[in-house]
């Protein structure tokens, strides 16, 4: 640990926070809020830093090369623990260069068809993927995106055959779906609840373990009875390895305390996430046991 006196110093100017996503996306809206927190809290600016490409290694390849004192920071998504499995020769190792500080949020994916679909359910879906193996095409934000793994999530689940077509981000993949150009997709929440309150897409199913305040009406992806293609996505931060204990404590103490506030809870229920609070030690375990489930599921899916 730091000594007193470093520890009382941190930080010691501006923190920048160094994010995969691209501005405006669900992701990026998590992020700031917790900057917003945190600038508070530790008297010092928290800066985003968009640096969205090559699935979120450009934004960790630099999170993993900055000194570790705090000053840097890294934003990942779920991608991040597949893109081991997905690009050769990475510049740093998915787990061992970087320090868990804490989730700061998690938010669940609709599966979503075009208003005009004959699909009304997700039985329904899988039944007719079945019955036209190859000829149904889904859309994503591109391989290792959470979108893409949800949807390998529901193709391992059951056993259907589809054509992919990589996307831009969530706002192309929704509006390739209510124009009826793409058969199914799993979407954000935050990205496309206004287009299925207006019934300009259908959504099928949500990914995660409880209904959505905003869509109360879409069955859970286990209540459609497709339970292992559940997917808790969320959303977390983490240092480079080697930043001192102090300093990854002091941070996880305020995201724990920001994740408490009902005016924080408010923001992000407005997206359709909610804080995902845990210790460092307990992230560090759920990335990885995430990573030996993603790692095997990305490798059979390329």
């Amino acid at each position: 640990m730091l000594p007193r006196a470093e520890a009382k110093s941190y930080p010691s100017g501006p923190v920048q926070m160094v994010l995969p996503f691209s501005a405006g996306s669900g992701s990026d809206l998590l992020s700031r809020v917790f900057a917003e927190g945190l600038t508070a809290a530790l008297g010092q600016p928290v800066i985003i830093n968009n640096r969205a490409g090559a699935g979120g290694t450009i934004a960790a390849g630099a999170v993993a090369k900055a000194d570790p004192d705090g000053q840097t920071l890294g934003v990942i998504g779920m991608g991040h623990l597949a893109n081991q499995a997905l690009y050769k020769n990475l510049p740093y190792d998915t787990i061992k260069d970087f320090a868990a500080i804490s989730p700061l949020g998690t938010f669940p994916n609709l599966l979503i068809v075009p208003p005009g679909s004959t699909v009304k359910s997700v039985r329904q879906l899988i039944d007719l993927a079945k019955s036209k193996p190859g000829k149904l095409d889904y859309a994503t934000a591109g391989v290792g995106s959470a979108a893409h793994i949800n949807m390998q999530l529901l193709i391992a689940a059951t056993g259907i055959e589809a054509e992919h077509i990589p996307m831009k981000g969530a706002g192309e993949i929704i509006t390739e779906i209510a124009s009826g150009r793409v058969d199914f997709a799993w979407a954000p929440v935050s990205a496309a609840v206004s287009m299925v309150q207006t019934g300009k897409v259908l959504a099928l199913a949500i990914s995660s373990k409880v209904r959505s305040a905003l869509v109360p009406q879409v069955p859970t992806i286990a209540e459609a009875g497709f339970a292992a293609a559940e997917c808790n996505v969320w959303v977390g931060l983490l240092a480079p390895a080697k930043t001192p204990e102090s300093v990854i404590t002091l941070l996880n103490g305020h995201i724990r305390k920001l994740s408490e506030s009902p005016a924080l809870k408010a923001r992000l229920a407005t997206a359709g996430a909610e804080p995902m609070p845990m210790s460092p030690s307990q992230f560090e375990a759920l990335m990885r046991k995430d990573f030996v489930v993603l790692d095997r599921l990305m490798r059979k899916a390329i």
